[in-house]
Order: structure tokens, then C-alpha cells, then sequence
């Protein structure tokens, strides 16, 4: 193992799910997880089994993954029972995921007073629980909590813990700073004397960002001599969240000249990922952000915007399509062109990059997003977009009208009612097609009447379902008079899913936007005929 490698260890689907607001469901997990392993992350930690309802929905059924190892998080076993005799401990292990990451005390304070058992027996806890671990999985990791403070409190016992961990078989010592109040150079001082227990090659950092430190914490922890680093996307998570991956990544390679699994053309992913974060938790995302925010590369007209232009490197400290960026000029935009180039090259479209269309759809794209489309969480609605102008999208149906209704009442026993009916008229081929249905609310109902028309004709749509649907207000000083922006995200039954946008002042309309886009991207995926033809 080559010194400069640095292990990633992705824990957005569990740290991520405690930050405030933040509510991932099954499906969230499985789309998420499937982009972290796209870009090369090395682990990707699923939850904690047995936990909540989520993490065992997701642990059913979890996703396949091509280059990440899937991780169960979970604790040591409890005082007084057996490491095989543990029902919390034997959910993590029964689970699919072949890692798994259990963390223990290794603060005497919070051992005495948080699971009030002695020094020795939270020692064999750990003990025990690594060594039972290793006959269950294939790799283990031990996640040292509050360890820093611990450090610093009582350093025999802190080591005692990891060395207990380590000679029970853990792969991975991951010293975790849980309340975040470590300063960079404690980090690089006491992890660089910890390398003399147990070899860098197995140490990892695990930090958290209360005082704004998290990234440069880890980057000091590798600086002396720790291998993996554990963090999430955007740097979610409880409090003030956890060292940001987004920003680590470009930093440890780019910078320090650190080699990770994200390869020169996954870190061009880096910034439509972050972005598609946010677009899925119906965030804005940070202008400000390193790196990937749209404003990391921007340049106000004047003396800076003229410089920039002269010699980029005055004002930027890297180019910024490296990490899927682009620079922006407020008066004079350019943008765009190599950006559309690489998404086609993931969607398998191949075009000369100096076809004239490119810079048709680069305007096309400011346009939409102007209006309030985002694309980087809407795979398949900027495919359909860049397919279209190429000319490329058979004609499937148009929709000459819809009507829908809402009307909610009491009944005769006194119950209230709510319910949704939809009208569409349908132009499939030529032939004029109308129809009525009702549905559970008016996006129900509409799409019901849009596939009682369609899926006669193309049976694809049989197995098409709508799994997660959000609103977001694009401008809230309207009131209820606010633009929307409705992302939909639909499956079939082979489990793959795709992402829809749709933006308007009428909700309704917004998502048949959506709607439509959805089906479309699912015939033209699954090779279905031109009506017309």
C-alpha cells in the first residue's frame, strides 16, 4: 500500500440523517449511495441496523455497488451479556453489508458516567465486540468516541482501548473528535503520537466541525500519518455538522498530492454531487462553498474580471472544471461548454465538441435555470433537454389540455373527505384521446389519467412508479403567489431510478412538467416507438 494513498469513508446516510432538518428516507439512501460510489469513495456507511425502520428498509434492499465497500455502523456489546448473546450487536452483524464500523468509549468520564461500568470492562467490551465482529464480517472498524478528550483526560486508557481494539482485529482505529473542540494542531500532535501504538496504515479520523476546524482537523490528521478519513457530502451532519468530503477530496489530491479512489474524471463530479445533495434535501445549495460553490470562481466586472481573463491563476487557485466547476464572470458569463461536453459523455452522447448545437444548449440551460430548473439533480430532464436539441426525442404525445379538481366535504357520517379528479386530453399518433381519473390528491390523480391513456399503447409504462416527489418555493416574498419547482423521482421494477424537474407559478402545472419528463425519459430509455411512425 502506497504511503500517499488516503482511504475515503463516506457517512452522509447516518451522521448526515442527524443534521437538523435533514430527513433521508430508503430510496434517498440508495440514490445517494449509488453517486458516492460512482465518484470512487472507498466506504459508504449505510446507517445502523436495527436502529429505526429507514436503515432497515435500506439494509433489505441495498444498492449494488461497483468500487465501495458497504458499512453497517453499530455500538460495542452492553455490559453484562456476551458478545454473541448482544440483539443490538447481532442486527449489525446479521445485516448485508460485509464492513462494519462499531464504535465504543474511550473517554473514562463518559465510561464511568454515560454507561457506568468500570475502566476494564469497557475495555473487554471493545475487545469482545472486535473479536466476535471479525468472525461476522470481512473487514472491521473500530471508532474510538470522544477519543481526543479522552486523550487528554486519561491517555493510558484512551491508548488501552485502541490497543485493544487493534490486537482484536479492527482494520481501521478511527479517532473521533464527537464534540468537535479539537484545534488542528492538537489534532496533528496527538495523532502523530498515537502513529507510535498503532501504524498510520490503521489509524483513521473521524472529526466533527463545532469550532469550524473539521476539514483542516483531518487534513492535519494525515499529515501525520493517518490513512483514512471519515466525513460527508456538504459536510451534514448534527450541530455544526462533519468534515465536508466535498471540500477534503479536491483538497488531499489537488493540493497535498494525496491519491484517494475518486480518479481524475470522478473528481470532475464533484460539484454536480454536492449540488444534487441539496437539490434532493431541497436545499439551496452554498454559493460560498469551496470548490464546488457558484460562487467559488465567480469575478465581479473590473479590475479582477480583466485580470482573470488575461491569467486565470491571479485570482483562482485551481481551474475549476477540474472539479466540475466553471468560472463565472457577473457582467461577461462564460460558461458552460465543457461542463454540457462531460455530461454528455456520461449519458453516451457522442457529438464534435464544436458543433454549434453545444452552444445552443449552453444558452438554453442559462435560460432554464434562470427560471428556476436545476439539472444537477435532474439526470434524466437535462438528458431529455440535451436529447432535444440534438433532435433526437421521438415524438411520444402531447398533452392538448388537462383540468383538475379538489373537493373536500363531509360526508353523512361525518367524516371528511378529500379527494382529487383529473381530465387530460391526449394527442398519442394523431388520435385525439380523452380520459377522467380520480387519484389520492391532484398529482395522483393527474398521473393516473396521464397512464390510463398511455399505457395501453406503451405497455414500458406498466411498471413505472413515482417514489418521491418535492416542492420547493422559489420565491418566497411572493407568498402564495411563489414560483415552484417540483423534483420527481420515478423507479421500475428492475429498481433503477431517475429524476425529473418541473418549475412554474401553478404547482399543478409544475408537476406535470415533472410528470411528463418522467415518462418520457422512460419510453425513450426503454426503446419504445415513435407514435407517429
Amino acid at each position: 500500500m502506497s504511503d500517499k494513498r488516503v482511504y475515503l469513508y463516506d457517512s452522509t446516510l447516518r451522521d448526515g440523517a442527524q443534521t437538523q432538518g435533514v430527513d433521508f428516507n430508503a430510496a434517498d439512501k440508495s440514490l445517494i449511495a449509488r453517486e458516492l460510489d460512482n465518484i470512487g469513495i472507498d466506504y459508504i456507511e449505510g446507517g445502523w441496523p436495527g436502529a429505526n425502520a429507514t436503515d432497515d428498509a435500506f439494509f433489505a434492499a441495498p444498492p449494488e455497488l461497483n468500487r465501495a465497500r458497504l458499512t453497517a455502523f453499530g455500538m460495542t456489546r452492553r455490559a453484562g451479556r456476551s458478545a454473541d448473546n448482544d440483539p443490538g450487536l447481532t442486527a449489525v452483524l446479521s445485516s448485508p453489508a460485509k464492513v462494519v464500523c462499531i464504535f465504543g468509549k474511550t473517554w473514562d468520564f463518559q465510561t464511568e458516567v454515560a454507561l457506568g461500568v468500570e475502566l476494564e470492562e469497557n475495555i473487554s467490551m471493545i475487545a469482545d465486540s472486535i473479536r466476535h465482529a471479525t468472525t461476522k464480517a470481512d473487514e472491521v472498524l473500530f471508532d474510538a468516541e470522544h477519543f481526543f478528550d479522552g486523550y487528554k483526560a486519561n491517555r493510558d486508557f484512551a491508548l488501552d482501548c485502541l490497543k485493544a481494539a487493534y490486537e482484536a482485529g479492527a482494520r481501521w482505529i478511527v479517532l473521533c473528535d464527537t464534540n468537535g473542540g479539537t484545534l488542528p494542531d492538537e489534532i496533528e500532535r496527538i495523532v502523530g503520537e498515537v502513529t507510535e501504538i498503532i501504524p498510520g496504515s490503521h489509524l483513521g479520523i473521524h472529526c466533527h466541525d463545532d469550532t469550524g476546524n473539521a476539514v483542516a482537523n483531518s487534513l492535519a490528521a494525515v499529515r501525520a500519518g493517518a490513512r483514512q478519513i471519515q466525513g460527508t457530502l456538504n459536510g451534514l451532519g448534527e450541530r455544526c455538522g462533519n468534515a465536508n468530503l466535498i471540500t477534503l477530496i479536491p483538497s488531499l489530491v489537488l493540493k497535498m498530492g494525496f491519491e484517494t479512489g475518486v480518479g481524475e474524471q470522478d473528481m470532475t463530479k464533484l460539484t454536480h454531487l454536492s449540488r444534487m445533495l441539496d437539490e434532493r434535501l431541497n436545499r439551496a445549495p452554498n454559493q460560498g462553498a469551496p470548490y464546488v460553490g457558484e460562487a467559488a470562481f465567480a469575478h465581479k466586472g473590473g479590475v479582477h474580471a480583466a485580470a482573470v481573463e488575461k491569467d486565470p491563476a491571479t485570482y483562482e487557485h485551481l481551474d475549476p472544471e477540474k472539479i466540475g466547476n466553471r468560472r463565472h464572470i457577473v457582467v461577461s458569463d462564460q460558461s458552460g461548454r465543457s461542463n454540457i461536453l462531460a455530461r454528455f459523455r456520461e449519458i453516451g452522447i457522442d457529438i464534435d465538441p464544436k458543433d454549434d448545437k453545444i452552444s445552443r444548449l449552453v444558452e438554453t440551460v442559462k435560460e432554464m435555470e434562470h427560471k428556476g430548473y436545476a439539472y444537477d439533480g435532474a439526470g434524466a430532464s437535462f438528458e431529455l433537454l440535451a436529447r432535444r436539441a440534438l433532435g433526437t426525442v421521438p415524438d411520444y404525445f402531447h398533452c392538448s389540455s388537462f383540468k383538475v379538481l379538489d373537493e373536500r366535504h363531509w360526508n353523512s357520517k361525518g367524516a371528511l373527505i378529500t379527494s382529487s379528479e383529473a381530465t387530460v386530453k391526449l394527442d398519442v399518433g394523431g388520435t385525439e384521446h380523452m380520459t377522467v381519473a380520480e387519484g389520492n390528491g391532484p398529482v395522483s390523480a393527474l398521473d393516473t389519467a396521464l397512464r390510463k391513456v398511455l399505457t395501453p399503447i406503451y405497455p414500458h409504462l406498466e411498471d413505472l412508479r413515482l417514489i418521491d416527489y418535492k416542492v420547493r418555493i422559489l420565491t418566497p416574498s411572493d407568498g402564495t403567489s411563489a414560483i415552484t419547482r417540483v423534483m420527481i423521482v420515478s423507479a421500475d421494477k428492475n429498481g433503477e431510478n431517475w429524476s425529473t424537474v418541473g418549475v412554474s407559478g401553478n404547482i399543478i402545472d409544475a408537476s406535470y412538467n415533472a410528470l411528463r419528463d418522467s415518462i418520457i425519459y422512460k419510453l425513450f430509455r426503454d426503446g419504445a416507438p415513435d407514435s407517429h411512425v
